[in-house]
Order: structure tokens, then C-alpha cells, then sequence
């Protein structure tokens, strides 16, 4: 009896320690979740654009795929590889963080550059057929994760400089959290975003009251709009984060340039609006960086495009 109770007596020690660690992993998480709401919101304004063009029936299922490649990347790649490299090879982080961010310029940049200079595409034409349907969603949902990979690593770098963690346990635990917790976070109000117009008509055919139908029908014609603007916000979005990668990259390798000059600018137009000094300071640096992101991104245009080119006619 005195072993059961010895054991028991174990047990329950095992358990407190083991609520305890729960409790720290939910708190070092909801930390390190806060540290990346920037790069949350863009990730959330980026994706929607790839749903586009589809029937609504092939909307979630296309929502879905991108967010078990989005829980893959950050789960299954890049939790493993940011333990590996906090633990054993640290330096390794910025650079491989700046080659993502020059990605994320050249494809933000590229938009911009269809927008100020269309023009037709052959591939492009024959992907948008009918017949091809199914070959085009399995190529936006590449594009998305391979988009989406970017913005995880900067999420789960960022959370884990966040972590104060005792031992790589807790680290893995609290990072696994935060990639979850994210994606969840993100595909759900993608999820909820890109099927508002069906709702909105939902409402419109079926809602007992004027104002009901009213606001079903607000709700079809805003869409479009909405999703345009949010296709133009994860356009910026990919910029700034792109670019702001690159000039805090730099300026860890003591390159001054350009972020001493975005740093000067921005902490002056703070100064010249007191009122609302960090509000302004932060806006003002976000757009130089995007303006960085945009500049580096449009150099990077025919050396990327030709590089890509091959692996983008193979698909």
C-alpha cells in the first residue's frame, strides 16, 4: 500500500510539473504569437488572391490545401530547421531570412510590374481555359505555399526570438503552438473572407427582412471590391516585409545604408507630428521599406524571371 501511494504521490508531482509546462508553453506562445501579428496580417491579406477566378465550390477545398501546405511548412520544415539553426548555427538566420525577403520583393514587385505594363501571356491564356482548370489550381496552390513558406519562416524566427524558453523542449512545444495557432488563425479568416459574397447572397434570397436582403446584397457588391483591395494590400504587404527583411539584414551585417536613412526620415516625420509620433514613425519606415522592397524587387525581375522561367514552363 505504501508503494501504491508513494507512486501515486509520483504521479500527481509529474502531473503539477506537467500542467506547469503547459501553462508556460500557452503563455511563451501567446507572447510569441503577438511579436508576429504584422506578418500574420499580411500572410492573411496575400492569400485570398489565390482563390480568385474559381468556381465557389473549389474555394475552401483550395483554402484547405494551402493551409495543410502552410501547417507542413511550418511543422514539418521550418520548426525542425529553426531549432537546428538557434541551437547550432545561428549566423545561418539572416542570411537565408534576406533570401526569402528578396523573394517576396521580386513577386511583389512582378505584380506591379503586370499592373503598370500589361500584356498578354500565352501560358498564362491557356492556363485560364476550362480545360485547365484543374492544372491552374494546382499551380496557385504552389504559388501560395511556395509564398507562404516565406512568411512562416519570418513567423516562426520571430517567435522564436520571442521564446524564452529553459531547454529546446519547451522551444519545439511553444513553436509548434504558434504555427498552429497561426495557421488556424489565418486560413479561418481567409476562409470567411473569400466566401462573404455567398453568404451576402445567401442572405439576399433567403433573409425574412428588407434590411437582411439589403445587407445581403451590400454584402455581393462589396466583395469584389474587397477582394481587390486586400489583393492590393498582400501585394504591399509582401514589399514592406520583403523590404524590411533586407534593410534590418543588412544593417545586422553593419551595412548602415539603407536603413540609417529610412531610420533619419521616419523618427523626423515622427517628431513633426507629435500627436501621433509612433503611429507616423511606423507607417513612414513601412512604406520606405516597401519602397526598398519594390526598388530591389524590380532589379531582380529579369535576373529571377529567367531563373524561374524554366521550373515555371516545366508546371
Amino acid at each position: 500500500m505504501s508503494g501504491l501511494l508513494a507512486l501515486l504521490d509520483d504521479v500527481a508531482a509529474i502531473a503539477k510539473v506537467a500542467a506547469t509546462s503547459v501553462d508556460d508553453i500557452a503563455a511563451a506562445a501567446g507572447k510569441a504569437g503577438a511579436k508576429t501579428a504584422g506578418v500574420i496580417i499580411d500572410d492573411a491579406a496575400v492569400t485570398p488572391k489565390y482563390v480568385q477566378g474559381f468556381a465557389p465550390a473549389r474555394e475552401l477545398p483550395i483554402i484547405w490545401k494551402i493551409a495543410r501546405g502552410s501547417l507542413t511548412n511550418k511543422l514539418v520544415i521550418l520548426l525542425p530547421v529553426a531549432l537546428l539553426l538557434a541551437n547550432y548555427a545561428d549566423w545561418l538566420i539572416t542570411p537565408l531570412l534576406m533570401l526569402g525577403g528578396t523573394y517576396l520583393c521580386f513577386e511583389g514587385a512582378e505584380k506591379v510590374f503586370h499592373v503598370l505594363f500589361p500584356h498578354g501571356n500565352k501560358q498564362t491564356e491557356t492556363d485560364m481555359s476550362v480545360a485547365d482548370q484543374s492544372h491552374l489550381e494546382e499551380k496557385k496552390v504552389k504559388g501560395a505555399i511556395k509564398t507562404d513558406f516565406i512568411l512562416s519562416a519570418e513567423i516562426m524566427t520571430i517567435a522564436l526570438a520571442a521564446i524564452e524558453a529553459p531547454n529546446v523542449w519547451m522551444q519545439g512545444a511553444t513553436l509548434a503552438v504558434v504555427g498552429v495557432g497561426v495557421t488556424v488563425a489565418v486560413y479561418g479568416a481567409v476562409a470567411l473572407i473569400v466566401k462573404m459574397d455567398d453568404v451576402g447572397l445567401m442572405m439576399a434570397q433567403n433573409a425574412r427582412t428588407g434590411l437582411g436582403r439589403g445587407l445581403g446584397r451590400g454584402l455581393v457588391k462589396a466583395m469584389p471590391k474587397v477582394m481587390k483591395l486586400l489583393s492590393i494590400v498582400g501585394t504591399a504587404a509582401m514589399l514592406w516585409v520583403g523590404g524590411s527583411i533586407i534593410v534590418h539584414g543588412l544593417h545586422d551585417f553593419h551595412i548602415d545604408e539603407p536603413w540609417h536613412s529610412i531610420h533619419v526620415l521616419a523618427e523626423a516625420a515622427g517628431h513633426a507630428v507629435p500627436q501621433a509620433s509612433g503611429a507616423v514613425t511606423w507607417a513612414v519606415t513601412a512604406a520606405l521599406d516597401g519602397v526598398f522592397g519594390l526598388v530591389l524587387g524590380l532589379l531582380m525581375i529579369p535576373l529571377l524571371s529567367r531563373f524561374l522561367g524554366a521550373d515555371k514552363a516545366a508546371h
